[in-house]
């Protein structure tokens, strides 16, 4: 299905300011569909050869009432006495609601037409269509609900909703059900949703909060002084016109969000609207992945401490060998365990599943320089970019590439003392293919990967089989130059 942003561009001729607006109108109109408790559509005009006709680009199904509409509306297309009321807010920038319900099926639909003005310019229309079938005498929170949706309905036809753009994420934070504050022009409480009374109750707030200041209810709960001043701060920002973040107020056991909205409808300052949410559990459990996501850290930090030690006296006891196969084997476990230290390091900063790869290859390729004694006559370079590897195949991967680039130091230059070992990475379609190619003298005559007996190979290929699901490869280079290359090639997906 395409996007909102696909149907603008290729139906219409709006430009980038007007495509944005649409973008945080979306962003933020859940809430003006569930305080109408209705469906919001939005309509664009497009080319007809007679009548004026309108496509539907993006739909809102209220979470506070029943939706006029079974199937999705995107990418409907009406015209005729369907779109009068479409033509008339948008030719003459009103909201059009004289019109009689009429019936969808079998459901009675009232459509209401609300112009979307961008800088003085009316560029689309916002549908509010409600399902009447359940229709009944409204409650006074219905009533309150109605009366703001009216409000942000009029600052949708003014341009003014939604507000100028904040750091807040839109479409995030408290809904209308959570909990809603009706504050007036002076910052008093004219209204508030049994929700809203419920989290106050919850942050140790009793007694009746209808004509008070929302800062001085919370000011006397909140256990950080300077929340109740910012508070009043927001509510105030927004009586006057501005779009302020959320913000959180902690008090009397209970953590609660708060956002403010500004009421000026037709350019009249009204108050705000604040949603209310308690967001007590949520807070705890963000304080216990914290806390769990330290702890792993702490361990892979531990690990790679111990491995470093491991490494460590892998090393001293290498220096005490007489015997050169002796010596060398200790060495190669030695950078083995090395390789794998790079990945809990890596782990142990960061709280992700995945870990930036790159790095670790960078690291790696210096260390193997290093310790392999090659004193930058031998060059080992990256080329192209793994990318985040996951956490159970970084280990895996940084031991293959260890003795695919170990084995090419050790046996492609027994001809010359310098040459280059680049390690590269091509990640699409679903692979990722991993080579490791060297300029030196080439593979033996008669040289199998398969049967060769060399314990380095045979923990490349055990690894790729077994914990990456790959295959391995060693050949004769494919630009033709002389040397040896080394291809592990493996299923890849983003999560």
């Amino acid at each position: 299905m395409s996007s909102l942003s696909d149907y603008l561009s290729a139906h219409t001729q709006m430009d980038d300011a007007q495509i944005d607006h649409l973008q945080r109108l979306v962003g933020e109109w859940q809430l003006l569909s569930d305080l109408s408790f209705a469906d919001l559509l939005v309509w664009v005009p497009i080319p007809a050869d007679h009548t004026p006709a309108f496509l539907c680009v993006a739909q809102c199904r209220p979470t506070t009432g029943p939706t006029a509409y079974l199937y999705d509306q995107v990418g409907e297309i009406v015209g005729g006495e369907r779109a009068h009321a479409l033509q008339v807010a948008l030719a003459e920038g009103r909201i059009f609601r004289e019109g009689d319900p009429d019936w969808d099926g079998d459901l009675p639909v009232r459509r209401e037409a609300i112009p979307i003005r961008v800088a003085g310019d009316v560029v689309a229309v916002l549908g509010r269509d409600s399902n009447l079938a359940s229709v009944r005498s409204p409650s006074q929170l219905e009533l309150v609900y109605l009366q703001s949706a009216a409000d942000l309905a009029s600052m949708v036809a003014d341009g003014t909703f939604p507000g100028p753009v904040s750091e807040h994420e839109e479409g995030a934070g408290p809904r209308v059900g959570d909990g809603l504050l009706r504050v007036g022009s002076d910052g008093t409480i004219l209204y508030a949703s049994p929700n809203a009374l419920s989290a106050f109750r919850r942050m140790g707030v009793t007694g009746n909060i209808l004509g008070e200041l929302v800062s001085t209810l919370t000011s006397s709960v909140a256990h950080d002084p300077f929340d109740a001043s910012d508070l009043a701060d927001s509510v105030a920002a927004a009586i006057e016109g501005q779009n302020p973040t959320g913000l959180e107020v902690d008090g009397g056991g209970a953590t609660v969000l708060f956002r403010a909205l500004p009421l000026r409808p037709r350019g009249r300052t009204l108050g705000a609207l604040v949603l209310m949410q308690d967001v007590t559990e949520l807070r705890r459990r963000d304080r216990q992945i914290l806390s769990k996501d330290a702890t792993i850290r702490e361990i892979h930090h531990r690990v790679k401490n111990n491995l470093q030690t491991v490494a460590a006296l892998l090393r001293l006891q290498a220096r005490r060998v007489s015997q050169p196969e002796a010596r060398s084997a200790l060495e190669e476990s030695m950078r083995r365990i090395s390789s794998i230290a790079l990945v809990h390091e890596t782990l142990s900063v960061s709280i992700d599943e995945e870990v930036p790869f790159d790095e670790i290859v960078d690291r790696l390729l210096g260390m193997l320089s290093d310790v392999t004694g090659s004193d930058g006559r031998i060059r080992l370079v990256r080329t192209g970019s793994f990318g985040d590897v996951p956490a159970e195949t970084a280990t895996a991967l940084v031991l293959v590439l260890t003795e695919l680039v170990q084995n090419a130091v050790e046996h492609a230059f027994t001809d010359r003392a310098a040459g280059r070992v680049e390690v590269g990475a091509v990640r699409g379609n679903g692979r990722l293919t991993v080579t490791v190619i060297d300029d030196g003298v080439g593979l033996p005559a008669g040289f199998s990967a398969d049967s060769s007996d060399r314990l380095g190979l045979q923990i490349v290929r055990t690894l790729v089989a077994a914990d990456m699901g790959g295959t391995v490869e060693l050949r004769a280079r494919e630009d033709g130059e002389p040397g040896t290359q080394a291809s592990v090639t493996m299923a890849w997906s983003r999560r």
